[in-house]
């Protein structure tokens, strides 16, 4: 009994903590193009089962918008990584920013997962392997009860310790734990959202792919730009262009929300 109420004054201690876990995050968004490799250092914030998983540049701009009102976000609908969950309601939620307006999208595909006997050690953790299916993708997940947190990057979380590594079984996208972080406060700058479901992820997406630019809503309808070259092109051919880049890059994770654009 007494080594039962130490480790739980440990685990106690642990979650009234704020923990930063940062994760190399690399990913494919044209499978076509396999040598094609986005990276980016993505930040998981926990604290009293309450997390935020976003980009190194959303947390800045986040924190700009919590500041001075005002933050810059990237364009577009897909391929956001935003994530906020409540671990105790087991609660998932992505958020996406698009046209200055937060979208809140519940995550409602349950994580059933099939920890294996398989052990290993990456870096100085103890880990073990564990497998599940999430959006149309078959993933294998690496935890360890040494940091006893059952969350992890994204929307995966559900284990008996952290999630240190996971990638699909296309090796189109992958999270690979590189530091921890103690101390400092979680923060979110994005608690008024318009809430949405997958229909109108969508409809949103499809918005986008038709007017990359706004151009409609800001009656830029005869604008011109000037090219690298100091050539004046009309504003529909750079439409064309980003047009081009989405349907080429149309990889979601999600996979079984793919949009046919």
């Amino acid at each position: 009994m007494k080594y039962i109420l130490i480790f739980l004054g440990i685990s106690s201690f642990c979650f009234s903590q704020k923990f930063s876990f940062i994760y190399e995050t690399k990913y494919k968004l044209n499978s076509a193009k396999p040598d094609d490799i986005n990276s980016d250092n993505m930040i998981l914030d926990l604290k009293n089962n309450i997390s935020i998983f976003r980009d190194s540049l959303d947390k800045k701009n986040d924190s700009i918008k919590l500041n001075i009102g005002n933050g810059r976000y990237n364009m577009g609908v897909e391929n956001k990584f935003y994530v906020k969950k409540n671990l105790a309601q087991k609660r998932i939620e992505k958020v996406i920013t698009y046209l200055g307006t937060d979208y809140l999208l519940p995550i409602e595909e349950i994580l059933n997962w099939k920890i294996t006997s398989e052990q290993k050690m990456i870096g100085k953790y103890k880990s073990q392997k564990a497998e599940t299916n999430y959006g149309g993708r078959n993933w294998i997940a690496w935890f360890t009860t040494e940091l006893p947190f059952a969350d992890g990057p994204y929307i995966f979380s559900g284990l008996p310790g952290l999630i240190i590594s996971i990638h699909d079984s296309n090796n189109e996208y992958s999270f690979n734990l590189i530091e921890v972080k103690k101390g400092g406060s979680i923060f979110d700058a994005r608690k008024k959202t318009v809430k949405i479901d997958w229909e109108k992820y969508e409809t949103l997406a499809k918005s986008y792919y038709n007017d990359p630019f706004d151009i409609n809503s800001k009656g830029w309808k005869n604008a011109t730009f000037t090219d690298p070259k100091g050539n004046t092109v009309d504003i529909s051919i750079k439409n064309k262009e980003m047009q081009n880049i989405i349907l080429q890059e149309n990889n979601p994770i999600e996979l079984n929300h793919k949009i046919n654009y």
